[in-house]
């Protein structure tokens, strides 16, 4: 969509003030999706030269926020850590044609903070931390599950930018399950529940996205029964805290999220018993 609001396309390696009207370009999928007229300036990512995805000496993930859809992917491919199928299911996850899926990045699937956005999942399920700039050259650090923190909205302030997220190496070795339903085959998720294994210490952690506004995070120390996990969902997520549009009501999102959490207990449970009474 032409967006004709638009009078500057401005390089983002050139410092300059940020203004009302200046709108971060990187894939620019959801930009020229729909009409933006409090848009007046276009700043263009495009140039940064951020590598796209990395392990750090250290062994954590670091994606930057330009980074597509496409080239994680790709990367999630060599990627040798038990978490690495996550990676892969999460990128087709996405309700995506082909040039979608090659120019969509990771950091514009975060910064619209839409509930079924799934490197939001993804990120938030392997306690992914943001790295955002400000225009002041102030760097602030913030986990992906306080960073969105209602449909469509974000932890973001004006003029600051996603450099990066970055999964932990521990969260990298967890056993991972995941769960994803919607309405029709090949339709926009209405839950996306994710399940992680800590091999060193046996806690599980449950995330849960799409059917809720924002990423909801339930930690569990010791292996739960099918009592604890309704307990559980039922104290961690307020009824209006359910998603509503046409992809689900949220009657139905709320029925989801007690049922696939449940399949993500019995697979982490037997994934705990085949490696053994420690998780390893």
């Amino acid at each position: 969509m032409d967006l004709n609001t638009v009078v500057e396309l401005r390089d983002a390696r050139q410092r300059g003030t940020w203004r009302p009207g200046d709108a971060w370009l990187g894939g620019g999928t959801y930009l020229f999706s729909e009409p933006q007229p409090h848009i007046r300036r276009l700043i263009d990512l495009s140039r940064m030269g951020w590598e796209p995805v990395r392990l750090t000496p250290t062994g954590d993930l670091e994606i930057a926020a330009t980074c597509t859809i496409a080239q994680l992917s790709r990367f999630a491919l060599t990627l040798d850590r038990p978490a690495a199928p996550l990676v892969e299911q999460c990128c087709r996850a996405f309700l995506a044609s082909w040039k979608v899926w090659h120019m969509a990045t990771v950091g514009g699937n975060l910064c619209n903070g839409l509930p079924a956005g799934p490197m939001i999942s993804l990120t938030a399920a392997l306690d992914g931390v943001c790295t955002l700039l400000s225009q002041d050259g102030a760097v602030r650090q913030l986990p992906v599950e306080d960073f969105v923190v209602g449909a469509g909205v974000k932890d973001l302030r004006p003029g600051e930018l996603l450099r990066s997220v970055v999964l932990p190496a521990r969260a990298l070795e967890r056993r991972t399950a995941f769960r994803q339903a919607s309405l029709h085959g090949l339709g926009r998720s209405a839950a996306l529940l994710i399940g992680t294994l800590d091999p060193f210490d046996g806690e599980r952690v449950l995330t849960v996205t799409a059917s809720t506004v924002r990423p909801v995070r339930l930690r569990f120390p010791l292996p739960p029964n099918a009592a604890a996990v309704r307990e559980a969902i039922g104290f961690g997520i307020e009824p209006q805290e359910y998603y509503a549009d046409i992809h689900g009501h949220p009657a139905w999102r709320r029925h989801m999220t007690f049922r696939l959490a449940e399949e993500i207990r019995g697979e982490l449970a037997g994934a705990r018993h085949e490696n053994g009474e420690d998780g390893r």
